[in-house]
């Protein structure tokens, strides 16, 4: 595979603040189809990254447990008010590894795989320019593959 980062990377990408509501945060990926959310400074530094496993990790999960074990309308109130109070800065992954844009594609794959993670910001001069995502990665791959002929729909699961 031939292809850089920069042919396949998604640009302007959606970025939060630190200190925006965990709730919030929660909304605009949930609105916007993602599954990881850049987190920058005012200058546009990134500063780590907002994921929905880090919504599902241990930041999360105790703010909440206290809330569950309440009726109904109480947990629910409970629950509203602690995402209410919960920062971005609280529950993100800080010091993520980065990619830049001339890297080769096939390396920052490969550094997806190890890391485990499902992305990998793109960064230039220190600021975020661009996001990596494995359907970026999963993109590239077909682009790189002769085209696919006479699929059989019986064959998927849907």
């Amino acid at each position: 595979m031939k292809l850089r980062v920069r042919d396949v990377m998604t640009r302007e990408p959606f970025t939060i603040d630190p200190d925006t509501p965990v709730a919030t945060a929660m909304a605009v990926m949930r609105q916007k189809e993602i599954r990881h959310l850049p987190v920058v400074d005012d200058a546009g530094r990134l500063l780590g990254v907002l994921s929905d496993r880090d919504l599902r990790s241990a930041a999360v999960a105790p703010a909440l447990a206290e809330h569950l074990s309440r009726g109904s309308r109480r947990r629910l109130r409970g629950i509203a008010a602690t995402l209410e109070n919960l920062r971005v800065r609280d529950t993100m992954t800080w010091g993520v590894v980065t990619t830049a844009p001339e890297a080769r594609l096939a390396h920052a794959a490969a550094v997806m795989l190890e890391r485990r993670v499902g992305s990998l910001p793109v960064c230039e001069d220190g600021k975020l320019v661009a996001m990596l995502t494995e359907r970026d990665v999963l993109k590239a791959l077909l682009m790189e593959m002769p085209p696919v002929r006479g699929l059989d729909p019986d064959t998927f699961l849907w």
